[in-house]
């Protein structure tokens, strides 16, 4: 340079380079012109602007601030002071900076944006909306303000707007990898899977290492159910930045999914590390550890999840119904955990919002009944949502499902032929959801999933139907005050216990609970497996968390007193099975006996039971699909009553099948009742082969009866109604 002391020469190449994209290259120069020219304010404010850039932050506020010693009215230094105190998270007084700036020069078109994002992320959404049409009436073509504007319109609710903004944003400046991967978010919600990874890859092009970029296209590929593809791109998010809690959070779920629950465990552990009070990952460690079968320690954390979110109905719902598997928590305490959930989450002062308002309440007409499920697809669900769909009276009820299904498949288009009515709700808020339901007119809704995953408590908490039913999920209670009945049957709820465990008024089918369809009906039933192995195996392939200790101990008793006798278990790798080892173990039966089975497509789930001679179940929580499927297989269940609801699936389905005798309500009589079936083979053949059409045979796969059960049970709900609401129907 020929004037090494020119500081003028010194700001412009810097401002040059900044420009062209040579940010690290910029640096030097303009700390040499603040050098020479220590009270130019233009140069401390430019040179913020690098720092700020290259992260860091501290010294960019500290570069801006002197700038405004120097220029008390300079709009650009207030401007890039508040950039800097954003990326600090110092949001409150980013906004006083930019409002600074604003006030010395309103036209600010990029002040205007940038306010728009702070109030955005002070959760001031509609402040923010305002702020970025501001910007847009200055500069109509300013891509950064229309992209925000689609943020902050996702936010709203109001996705179909923010789609339309973003890629209003993409015809402006087409490369913008943050509208990209804005709209890839926005169609994400929209269930748009493939539009969405496609824009995340577009924002890849251009932004390579974003790891915000990288985790939405982990979520986008979970969704897909890519998972592989998706743990990739998560550790690729990881590998930018290490400390980011959602990625954690993320990666650990489909980990679990994937069946690696010890990598799970520690991802999720990872991210409480970060931050012990994310409520999130307290709650996704309490799935893990509960699937695992660690209760104790999963009630915990689900606890510690409503404890620092209190307002958050998925936590809290999962709390309540993993304490059904927990053998310490009889029905009152399983109550009053519900009742609480109610006290939290429910107002008393909900309103039906449709029929009771309507004209035509004569109790004989055609009635409207809603189904509400996450499940409609090929699920264990659909095994009982099939028998009663398909065979609804269409003349007498109109039937409305409401799918909250993320990846339709072939058993959801099956599911929609039988509906008269098929609404897709994955966008839907709650309240968006009861506004269409009232507007159905829906008479009685029903509900399948009750605490269970993808659940919606605080949609039927706003009754958005005149009468609300609980059913199918499991027979509990949901502790919601606007929830009128649940579904039972005389074997779950024997009459003489009374109903006083429940929040809801209970409804006994007068057979069964359950009906059953199998989703692969020719699978075809093997010999019994013990006349060619020269042993018995016993085997249960319940979900895991029903194996409490004390189960582990009650087979074991079985097991010791059969010693030539094998077991096969559903078990995750890792230390579950490491625990079982143990236990069984403890109690004298080797590790050579036991071998484990992990999660398996449908037929060869029912292939497995080709493998079993007999099934012992599980205490406090029976098995409920399991045992049917079992029992279609040939294969019969050694079942102990237990003393809640859950715990007398066994004794309720074995009365349907007429085998009440393959029932105990004490240990002992479990031990001995298992011993003596699995010793008789001449039986055990027998039950084998018939089996099968005793089930067929049975209320449990009678689809008809048991529909016009149901149906009879909406009739007698509605005539109630109609007969307490003061109108005689002449009207």
């Amino acid at each position: 340079m020929l004037f090494p002391r020119y500081s003028v020469g010194w700001k412009v190449l810097g401002a040059v380079l900044k420009q062209v994209g040579r940010t690290l290259d910029a640096l030097a120069p303009m700390q040499k012109a603040i050098v020479l020219a220590p009270s130019d304010a233009v140069a401390h404010s430019n040179l913020g602007v690098t720092l700020k850039d290259m992260d860091r932050l501290d010294e960019a506020e500290t570069c801006c601030r002197r700038a405004l010693e120097i220029s008390p009215n300079y709009a650009d230094a207030y401007y890039n002071l508040g950039n800097a105190l954003s990326g600090l998270g110092r949001l409150d007084e980013a906004e006083v900076h930019y409002r600074h700036a604003l006030g010395i020069k309103p036209d600010y078109a990029d002040a205007h944006t940038n306010l728009g994002v702070v109030l955005n992320d002070l959760g001031r959404i509609d402040d923010a909306e305002l702020t970025y049409h501001r910007a847009l009436r200055i500069n109509p073509d300013c891509a950064e303000a229309i992209n925000n504007l689609g943020v902050a319109l996702k936010h709203l609710g109001r996705t179909d707007e923010a789609e339309v903004s973003c890629r209003q944003a993409l015809t402006i400046k087409p490369d913008y990898a943050d509208a990209h991967r804005n709209l890839a978010v926005i169609l994400e919600d929209l269930g748009h899977h493939a539009g969405a990874e496609a824009s995340c890859r577009r924002s890849l092009c251009t932004k390579p290492n974003h790891p915000q970029t990288h985790y939405n296209l982990g979520n986008t590929l979970s969704s897909l159910g890519r998972l592989s593809e998706a743990e990739a791109s998560y550790r690729r998010a990881l590998a930018i930045k290490p400390d980011y809690i959602d990625v954690h959070n993320n990666l650990g779920n489909i980990i679990k999914d994937m069946g690696r629950l010890d990598e799970a465990e520690a991802s999720y552990r990872r991210a409480l590390r970060i931050n012990p009070d994310f409520a999130e990952g307290q709650s996704n460690l309490g799935i893990a550890l509960k699937e695992s079968g660690q209760l104790d320690e999963s009630i915990a954390c689900f606890r510690a999840a409503v404890a620092l979110d209190p307002s958050n109905t998925r936590f809290h719902s999962n709390l309540v119904y993993t304490i059904y598997f927990h053998p310490t928590f009889d029905e009152r305490a399983i109550l009053d955990e519900a009742r609480n959930f109610g006290l939290t989450h429910c107002s008393s002062g909900y309103a039906t919002r449709n029929s009771l308002a309507r004209g035509d309440r004569l109790s004989e007409r055609q009635l409207h009944i809603g189904y509400v499920s996450p499940d409609f697809r090929n699920h264990c669900q659909s095994l009982f949502t099939i028998p009663l769909l398909s065979n609804h009276d269409r003349t007498k009820f109109k039937v409305h499902c409401y799918a909250q299904v993320r990846q339709p498949d072939e058993i959801t288009k099956r599911l929609a032929t039988y509906a008269d009515v098929w609404r897709p709700t994955i966008c839907q808020s709650d309240e968006q959801l009861a506004t269409t339901i009232a507007g159905d007119g829906i008479d009685i809704l029903v509900d399948l999933t009750m605490h269970m995953a993808y659940g919606r408590p605080a949609l039927f908490a706003q009754k958005p139907a005149p009468i609300q039913i609980a059913w199918l999920a499991y027979p509990g209670t949901t502790g919601i005050p606007a929830m009128d009945y649940r579904l039972t049957d005389p074997w779950l709820d024997p009459p003489a216990l009374g109903d006083d465990r429940y929040t809801e008024t209970s409804i006994r089918l007068p057979d069964s609970f359950w009906c059953y369809a199998p989703l692969i009906p020719r699978m075809e039933t093997g010999p019994l497996p013990a006349l060619t192995a020269g042993h018995i195996t016993f085997g249960c392939l319940n979900n895991f968390f029903k194996v409490s200790d004390d189960t582990l101990r009650r087979w074991s008793r079985v097991m010791v007193a059969m010693p030539s006798s094998r077991l096969i278990l559903l078990t995750p790798p890792g230390s579950p099975r490491k625990r079982v080892l143990e236990l069984f173990g403890r109690y004298g039966v080797e590790a050579g006996r036991i071998e484990f089975v992990g999660r398996q497509p449908q037929p060869q789930y029912l292939q497995t039971y080709n493998r079993i001679d007999l099934c012992l179940d599980t205490l406090p929580y029976n098995g409920h699909t399991t045992s049917i499927d079992s029992y279609w297989m040939g294969v019969p269940v050694i079942t102990q009553v237990g003393h809640t609801v859950v715990g007398r699936a066994g004794w309720s389905q074995l009365n349907n099948l007429g085998l009440p005798e393959l029932a105990a309500f004490d240990e002992e009589t479990f031990v001995n009742i298992a011993v003596a079936t699995a010793t008789d083979l001449r039986r055990l053949s027998e039950l084998r082969q018939s089996l099968r059409k005793t089930l067929e045979d049975s209320p449990l796969m009678d689809a008809k009866r048991f529909t016009r059960a149901m149906e009879n049970v909406y009739r007698q709900v509605w005539r109630s109604l109609h007969s307490t609401s003061g109108n005689d129907g002449s009207d």
